[in-house]
């Protein structure tokens, strides 16, 4: 027998009672129930703005070759920004829309500013040319805040590790130079190379001549390309390694600690990875029909970008999450580290670093 809540049981022969207390008693209970509801359904809480706007406030060349600018940001109205730590980063949406990550290279101790540098890439996606041409003073960009995929773990403060040895090519100075400050203020046993094509095109010379001969500046025109080995210098076990700069660089890097079980090994890419294990697959664009062939050696967001077809993207890694697609039709072989399994049961999938099994086809909703 199902018995409603809330309702006057009816009577031996089959009418509704009519007496006043067993009104008065339903009465209470739709009432006692009502409330109960409202309890069980909370109302939703207002949504928290996500982004925040950062105005353009100093803008500095600091390269010789004049291709590398550092351009600090602050709140319009000056106020705090959310806290770092060395190695985080920032997206930033630029006026145009594109959205492009940029490594924390200022000091995480000032609390009202944040310092990113861009060298310009005339044959890149177009985001470092709009930085340089439109970022002028007083310019704004949007941002989520700081992330860190990137993480420094000081010795004797969470690491094992007895010293660090840091390795910076290029542009890749940027998430390595607020490591430098930190191991420096609490007085770390470290050392540093930096390398790059010339001093010409190397950022921040200047700031680091603060730090004397703990840092060795290495440059291709003077010395030849240095070898992994030649990096890495005096590196024994119990060292810490923290790199970042060109990808054949930080292959011969991992190649050369191969084996070295008691070497941490830390570091970022600024570029996509190489396509590893890679098969021919087509995708089509639901929107316009449009069907490209990914090739073994290029990603989806590549094959995309080279038939011109609008894709969002940042990192090209797979953890920041911009070029996540929905695939409205197909097998995805995910390459990713992000995404839920919810996520991916709803199709979506990260066009930078996953792709179709050899042969396969996708539609994507784009």
């Amino acid at each position: 027998m199902i018995v409603r809540l809330g309702s006057a049981p009816p009577s031996v022969s089959g009418r509704t009672r009519h007496d006043p207390f067993l009104r008065l008693t339903d009465a209470s209970i739709r009432a006692l129930w009502a409330i109960s509801g409202a309890v069980r359904r909370p109302a939703m809480p207002q949504a928290r703005e996500r982004t925040f706007s950062l105005q353009v406030v100093d803008r500095r060349v600091v390269a010789r070759d004049q291709n590398v600018v550092a351009l600090t940001l602050a709140a319009p109205d000056r106020r705090p920004l959310p806290a770092w730590h060395p190695g985080a980063h920032v997206d930033i949406r630029l006026p145009s829309g594109r959205i492009r990550q940029y490594s924390l290279c200022g000091d995480p101790a000032v609390p009202t500013s944040y310092r990113i540098a861009v060298r310009r890439i005339p044959d890149g996606g177009g985001g470092s040319i709009e930085v340089h041409d439109d970022l002028t003073i007083g310019a704004t960009a949007t941002t989520g805040g700081p992330r860190n995929a990137f993480p420094l773990t000081v010795p004797g403060y969470g690491s094992p590790a007895r010293q660090l040895r840091f390795i910076a090519g290029g542009i890749g100075i940027t998430p390595i130079l607020p490591m430098l400050g930190l191991a420096q203020r609490l007085g770390v046993d470290w050392s540093m190379i930096y390398t790059g094509r010339s001093r010409e095109a190397i950022p921040f010379l200047d700031e680091l001549r603060e730090f004397g001969d703990r840092v060795q500046i290495r440059t291709d025109d003077e010395h030849g390309i240095a070898t992994a080995a030649e990096l890495l210098g005096d590196c024994p076990d119990g060292a810490g390694v923290y790199t970042c700069g060109p990808a054949p660089m930080l292959t011969a890097i991992r190649k050369e600690l191969t084996g070295r079980d008691n070497v941490e090994l830390h570091f970022e890419r600024f570029a996509a990875p190489p396509v590893v294990d890679g098969t021919t697959f087509t995708a089509t664009v639901a929107s316009t029909g449009v069907t490209v062939a990914v090739r073994p050696e290029e990603t989806l967001l590549s094959a995309l970008q080279r038939e011109h077809v609008p894709a969002p993207y940042s990192c090209q890694q797979g953890f920041c999450g911009t070029c996540r697609t929905r695939v409205v039709n197909g097998v995805v072989q995910h390459r990713d580290t992000l995404l839920t399994q919810p996520e991916r049961a709803e199709g979506m999938m990260l066009t930078c670093v996953s792709r179709a099994p050899d042969g396969g086809h996708l539609t994507l909703d784009l």
